[in-house]
């Protein structure tokens, strides 16, 4: 077995901490962040991510729509969304962990490619949950990557995203047949009820983890503003 390289560690706001692993696999390097013994990201793992993003931006009906994504992560999802979004468009990014972007300016630079420069996009350190609670149809998508699912596995308070009241101020945050989208590790079915008894059309999609298709399988949420 190849040896990981602990290049980091970082304290997660009401407890925990995350780990940034780096090794060397088949000449290049792979980068994973744990929490305790679970894997949350993989740098080998984009293909879901990247279909948060595209699967979002396919189904967006504005000209030049304005996205909040919850979670940088490792920026496969960022980059995938301006990979198909147009010049005008506005991206706001909202990451709890400022170590999670420093990384990303740091040893994962070979993987943001420049992302965070993007004259569309918006850092914002602080916690999605405040964003969306504080917005009023400020948004046409809200992209939510900021646990394994729909609990607060990083971070206790991200419950309130996935609760009834949480969902009624996402709805509330987003426009006219804006679209909320949740990435997940497995389907819920009692999220996926909770959704449509928040008034959202919903559409659960399966995806692969890996960008060739392989891999685990992955569960996102589309749920659109009636």
């Amino acid at each position: 077995m190849i040896a990981r390289e602990l290049l980091d560690t970082a304290a997660i706001p009401g407890g925990g901490e995350l780990r940034l692993f780096r090794r060397e696999l088949k000449g290049a390097d792979e980068y994973s962040i744990m929490l305790g013994r679970i894997e949350l990201m993989n740098s080998r793992l984009s293909g879901s991510e990247e279909a948060l993003a595209t699967l979002t931006c396919a189904g967006l009906q504005v000209k030049n729509p304005r996205l909040l994504i919850g979670g940088y992560g490792m920026g496969f999802t960022l980059r995938a969304a301006l990979s198909v979004l147009p010049p005008q468009a506005n991206v706001e990014v909202a990451e709890l962990i400022p170590a999670i972007v420093d990384w990303a300016r740091g040893p994962m630079a070979d993987l943001s490619q420049d992302c965070l420069a993007d004259s569309r996009v918006t850092m914002t350190i602080g916690d999605v949950c405040d964003l969306i609670h504080s917005a009023d149809r400020d948004y046409d998508a809200i992209l939510l990557d900021v646990d394994n699912g729909p609990d607060g596995l990083t971070h206790e308070a991200n419950d309130r995203l996935y609760s009834m009241a949480g969902l009624a101020k996402a709805k509330k945050a987003l426009r006219s047949k804006g679209i909320l989208a949740i990435w997940s590790s497995e389907g819920d079915s009692r999220f996926t009820s909770r959704l449509h008894k928040s008034g959202f059309a919903v559409d659960v999609k399966t995806v692969a983890a890996r960008s060739s298709g392989k891999g685990a399988k992955h569960t996102i949420w589309l749920a659109t503003k009636r």
